[in-house]
């Protein structure tokens, strides 16, 4: 399968940048940019993107906006945010706007290529940088019995053996090989916490895991 990718960058000149490296890339193709946030969300509505590659800073509708009415829309395109500003403002609110993904601009063009590929599989991810920040916060953070805590009580064994395994950071794959079971049984299970928990995508999967307790944070 092709992945149909929008680019959102208010820089005609990185837009340009990442289009040519992406149509050269095997798999992948550039459906669509946009130097606004309210083009990309109208772009992820009429060319039916599987990725949106969205900067934060844009002038009117900002990215982290953008990616709000995205992930809430129908459409079922994932978001990964691609930006020179990678602090906790920007961090935190493209999470909680439903980024499935938040990258820097000084990655590896590569690494880049391949985080859109396994975003839209329904895998979230994020920089390694930013794992280190959101790992340095659970570790500051006392555990509380909160939400999380609680939504985690409410599954299977199980369910929390997996839950665990995605805050460690493994692939379907890797929790298959882990756990013993099929690719495809992984896949059920990561579906089924995601309903029972109400998470958008793995990334808040992640978050949930920390904030119960059951993957313990490290400096």
């Amino acid at each position: 399968m092709t992945v149909r990718v929008v680019l959102a960058d208010d820089q005609p000149l990185v837009r340009a940048a990442l289009r040519m490296v992406i149509g050269e890339a095997p798999g992948l193709e550039v459906v669509g940019e946009a130097g606004t946030g309210a083009e990309a969300v109208a772009l992820a509505g009429t060319e039916h993107p599987d990725v949106v590659v969205m900067d934060i800073r844009m002038p009117g509708m900002d990215g982290i906006e953008a990616t709000r009415l995205i992930t809430e829309g129908s459409g079922g395109a994932q978001v990964i945010v691609l930006t020179t500003f990678d602090d906790d403002d920007c961090l935190y609110g493209a999470l909680r706007a439903g980024a499935a993904g938040f990258l820097v601009k000084d990655m590896a063009l590569d690494d880049i290529l391949d985080s859109i590929r396994v975003v839209a599989t329904g895998d979230g991810l994020l920089a390694p940088s930013v794992t280190r920040r959101l790992i340095r916060e659970f570790a500051e953070r006392p555990v509380s019995a909160a939400p999380a805590v609680r939504m985690a009580l409410g599954i299977t064994d199980r369910e929390r053996e997996v839950l665990t395994l995605i805050g460690s950071g493994l692939s379907n794959t890797e929790i298959a090989a882990r756990l013993s079971i099929s690719v495809a049984t992984a896949k059920t299970y990561v579906t089924r916490l995601l309903a029972k928990l109400d998470a958008r995508d793995r990334v808040r999967l992640v978050i949930i895991a920390y904030e119960a307790g059951l993957v313990a944070a490290t400096r």
